[in-house]
């Protein structure tokens, strides 16, 4: 037998709360319904020796076993199997411990008799805004199946640009750090070699980059060097704190979309194509127009966009299109506010709004591999660059000395 705290509403509409005592939750909800009272929440009361696992901070759900559940759970419910049965069936099945935890408390939750989207809303960590309210919106709508699966290509397409972008950076961060390590490996060990030997040359005068080199690698030798280490780690903290503020995201989100050399380009158009799929897929699963504007602003990742949503609100709330307050922000090409505006005129925006998803998902995939192509030579030539300025100016005092044996 546990502990239970629960709220409830009585006959006049009036909040109840309190602690029972029963073996589950539907206990809980079937004493409470007797009593007359609308079951609004029921939590267990959980005790300081109750088992933690010290390792559940450690896991997270992956989008991959999100869309995985998405489409199962979408499948059994298109079958005809009861909500309580597929939820059951997917708990024990998921291969992540997290997800299948999470969603043993939403089966009790609902199985108390809370709806699923109000089941899920507890657990923000897995399940985003977007996916509670298209799930509350197939609900109300008698569209779960088909919303799930929209849910599911949502989180696929997603997933896709992700793993696109991860992939195509991996061989340059690889190259970067390859540069790191053979400058420090450079002036940690080998340019003092060289410096030893120049010292027993006496007073002669080493050129300019020779003597810059070896005052670089004494400074980092030194005590010195481990200044410059601390005060560099704080940088980087102190960066990342400002990053957290709210004026701090919104300057790096700006810096972001003008990052040279195709990256800002290519920021701008994954902060469109999740714009346009996410804000497409909400209207066609019949959430309110509103609540899809600001559950696509608050989901879009970058605050700019959050800022055109705030003023597409507006102009929504004023009897006014979504495409006008969208000509005033730079990030959305015109191409796009013209598709949109087309939408709103034809009664198809959702469908024209996931052709433009479509569309810059590929514009993505293709600049990627461009820009890829771009930056490994970049940085190949960077670290030939970094070594073999290194390796000359350690090696101009022998020049100059073979010249002086010549002459």
């Amino acid at each position: 037998m546990a502990t239970f705290t629960y709220k409830a509403l009585d006959a006049r509409g009036m909040t109840a709360a309190g602690q029972i005592d029963a073996d589950n939750k539907s206990a809980v909800a079937a004493s409470l319904r007797n009593k007359g009272l609308t079951v609004v929440d029921i939590d267990e009361v959980k005790t300081s020796l109750a088992k933690v696992d010290i390792f559940a901070g450690l896991q997270r759900v992956k989008a991959k076993d999100l869309t995985i559940f998405s489409r199962q759970f979408a499948t059994m419910i298109n079958s005809g199997l009861a909500m309580l049965r597929a939820l059951s069936v997917l708990e024990e099945q998921t291969e992540n411990p997290k997800l299948a935890a999470v969603l043993t408390q939403v089966r009790a939750d609902v199985e108390a008799g809370i709806s699923l989207s109000d089941a899920l809303e507890k657990h923000p960590r897995v399940f985003s805004p977007l996916y509670v309210n298209m799930v509350r919106a197939g609900e109300i709508g008698g569209i779960l199946d088909e919303v799930l699966n929209r849910l599911a290509t949502q989180l696929e397409k997603d997933d896709q640009i992700r793993r696109a972008v991860k992939s195509a950076m991996t061989y340059p961060t690889m190259i970067a750090g390859f540069a790191l390590i053979v400058m420090t490996g450079m002036v940690l060990f080998l340019i003092p070699v060289f410096a030893g030997m120049y010292q027993e040359l006496g007073n002669a005068k080493l050129p300019l980059l020779t003597r810059m080199m070896v005052t670089v690698s004494d400074t980092m030798r030194s005590w010195k060097g481990a200044v410059v280490v601390v005060v560099i780690i704080a940088l980087v903290v102190l960066i990342g704190k400002l990053k957290r503020t709210e004026k701090g995201t919104e300057v790096w989100d700006r810096f972001k979309l003008h990052v040279p050399m195709g990256i800002g380009e290519v920021i701008r158009k994954i902060a469109v194509a999740r714009f346009s799929r996410t804000l497409g897929t909400l209207v066609s699963s019949g959430v309110p127009i509103l609540q899809a504007i600001e559950i696509t602003g608050k989901s879009a990742g970058n605050v700019v966009i959050e800022h055109a949503m705030q003023a597409v609100q507006v102009s929504v709330k004023e009897g006014q299109t979504i495409s006008e307050p969208l000509k005033h922000v730079s990030v959305f090409p015109d191409m796009v506010v013209q598709m949109i505006s087309v939408g709103e005129e034809t009664g198809a925006l959702d469908a024209m709004l996931q052709k433009v998803a479509d569309f810059y998902e590929d514009e993505v995939s293709a600049a990627v591999k461009s820009l890829t192509s771009i930056i490994e030579p970049i940085m190949m030539i960077g670290v030939g660059a970094i070594v073999g300025v290194v390796v000359i100016g350690m090696y101009l005092p022998i020049f100059d000395m073979m010249n002086v044996i010549k002459q």
